[in-house]
């Protein structure tokens, strides 16, 4: 009987070992045919949340330097716009409703940013995905159907590797469609380091989400210098926005509250002083009496 239990108990052990075996070897198998994270080049369908997922993920992302081309036909890298904030949005010139419905968002947010923050102290690049037709005079053209003519506002053009890149970098997804291109409705802003600092959805954003990230950039993105840089600290403080004009002004509230705050502390210190001081003078006076 015991004999018995023992070569039970033998049999088991070596069914549970088998099986554990082939647990593993099962579920190795399953994580050798996973499918590793698509890049944007191997994207053949578009799916909102994963295109969400990969655009937020991009936040913190150095670009690479890529080579594009500007609208006059001149070569043009990323890192031409180094030193200043910039403001990449993606689209397809030939689309007509959401990319030029992006394109207006975004020129109303910039205009309101220009008087906000000063012109040139940011830019702004337009890049057509589509490279079979994107070409420079294609966005020479589509710059001119959106009555863009900034300085700071440039439309630019890229061979199909490296439109696959820069929207891996900046975490942007599209995919050809029967009607087009479906792709995420997003603007994406980069720091003066070249790094993503945020993603602005929809093709009609609302003015901070797009100012807001630039004003912090601008006024508070460099090193201590003196009295610019503190001259800046309160621009970022005191400029406040308005919705009922979509405009952003400097709020000098701030600074009548200080004001008055200083008058009210220098009364009672002055108060405090000349009670001091007639409390000092009295027994003196008293004494002369």
């Amino acid at each position: 009987m015991i004999e018995l239990k023992r070569q039970i108990l033998t049999i088991g052990a070596t069914v549970g070992l088998l099986s554990a075996l082939c647990t593993g070897a099962a579920t190795a198998a399953e994580t050798a045919a996973a499918p590793a994270p698509q890049t944007a080049a191997e994207r053949t369908s578009f799916d909102d949340k994963s295109a969400l997922a990969q655009s937020q993920a991009a936040i913190g992302r150095k670009l690479r330097d890529h080579r594009l081309v500007r609208a006059d036909g001149k070569a043009f890298r990323i890192a031409d716009f180094a030193g200043k904030p910039l403001i990449i949005s993606l689209v397809y010139s030939s689309c007509y409703h959401i990319c030029p419905q992006i394109t207006q968002s975004l020129a109303r947010a910039v205009d309101v940013a220009n008087d906000a923050l000063g012109e040139g102290t940011f830019q702004v690049a337009t890049i057509g995905f589509d490279t079979e037709y994107d070409k420079p005079s294609a966005m020479r053209a589509f710059a001119k159907q959106q009555g863009i003519s900034s300085d700071n506002w440039h439309f630019l053009s890229a061979d199909a590797p490296t439109v696959w890149r820069l929207s891996d970098d900046i975490g942007f997804s599209f995919t050809p469609s029967s009607k087009g291109f479906d792709h995420l409705t997003q603007t994406t802003i980069i720091d003066q380091q070249g790094r993503v600092y945020a993603q602005v959805y929809g093709e009609d954003f609302a003015t901070p989400q797009l100012v807001d990230p630039l004003k912090h950039m601008v006024f508070k993105g460099g090193p201590w210098t003196g009295v610019q840089s503190l001259f800046d600290r309160v621009r970022l403080v005191c400029t406040i926005y308005d919705p009922s004009r979509d405009a952003y002004y400097f709020d000098y509230s701030l600074f009548i509250g200080m004001a008055i705050g200083f008058v009210c502390v220098a009364f009672v210190a002055g108060f405090i002083v000349r009670e001091y001081v007639r409390s000092r003078r009295s027994p003196t006076a008293q004494g002369s009496s």
